[in-house]
């Protein structure tokens, strides 16, 4: 098996993305398209076959792919964002999918971004956020229920995704915001405390042994490298002003036989 992520080319329309809890700042266009290149790069270098979506350049938020599918080893829960400006971005991921696994989709009244989706294991922890609501998340146990996944809503506040606060950082481990979530929620998972100083450091991409982790939280980092992490860096800050973070910009998944192994 092998890995391949799909991303997507930013738009010049990031600055008009978007937000939730963060104040707008002026978002460095080249900048931030120079951060998602070294991170397409990185992905490259930890073995993933790095596959691009057509371009939007009329979709402000359509470089973080993440929030428009959860795709598991037997299926891909195509989602349906939470902010309506946003739900133009999933066909495109559905057509790339298509290919590779059979296909559910959360309909209305239910909205899931795949962004609140945390998987350890077989079990998906899911954030309720202004993004999820209870609808989408009880569309995503059905999905994937028959497959021998549990679905465990989680309670969190502060910031705009369940994986900005809470984010796998091994098996068995994940890393955490204890004061966005509580740790006790994502049991029996054992846990790994951001620097309080770097309260959005929690966003982490574990890509096979390597967790994928922005340059700008140096002090979380020494924490992660303390447990026992092999951490890989890049650039992150321009991407975090439209609350994006590592795990947005990329949908990983397995697929037999190379990239072009495609499902019979």
């Amino acid at each position: 098996m092998s890995l391949l992520a799909l991303t997507r080319e930013l738009s010049d329309r990031i600055v008009e993305c978007e937000l939730t809890h963060l104040a707008r700042e002026p978002i460095d266009v080249a900048r931030a398209r120079a951060e998602h290149a070294a991170y397409e790069a990185a992905l490259r270098a930890l073995g993933c076959d790095v596959r691009r979506v057509p371009p939007a350049p009329e979709l402000p938020d359509g470089v973080f792919v993440e929030d428009t599918a959860v795709v598991l080893d037997e299926v891909a829960v195509l989602c349906r964002p939470g902010a309506a400006s946003r739900r133009p971005e999933v066909a495109s991921v559905a057509a790339a999918l298509a290919r590779f696994r059979e296909t559910a989709a959360v309909v209305s009244p239910g909205t899931l971004d795949g962004g609140d989706v945390l998987r350890a294991g077989r079990t998906l922890f899911v954030g309720r956020s202004a993004r999820t609501n209870d609808a989408g998340i009880a569309q995503l146990r059905a999905a994937v229920g028959a497959y021998g996944y549990e679905v465990v809503p989680v309670d969190f506040s502060g910031c705009l995704h369940l994986k900005t606060a809470a984010t796998l950082a091994a098996a068995g481990v994940a890393l955490v915001n204890p004061a966005w979530v509580d740790p006790a929620a994502l049991a029996p998972l054992r846990t790994v405390a951001v620097d309080p100083g770097e309260p959005m450091a929690a966003n982490a991409l574990l890509v096979g042994d390597a967790l994928l982790y922005p340059a700008e939280f140096p002090r979380t980092r020494a924490r992660l490298e303390a447990a026992g992490a092999r951490v890989v860096t890049v650039p992150a800050g321009e991407l975090a002003k439209a609350e994006g973070g590592v795990t947005c910009c990329s949908v990983i998944f397995r697929v037999p036989g190379g990239a072009d192994g495609a499902r019979g």
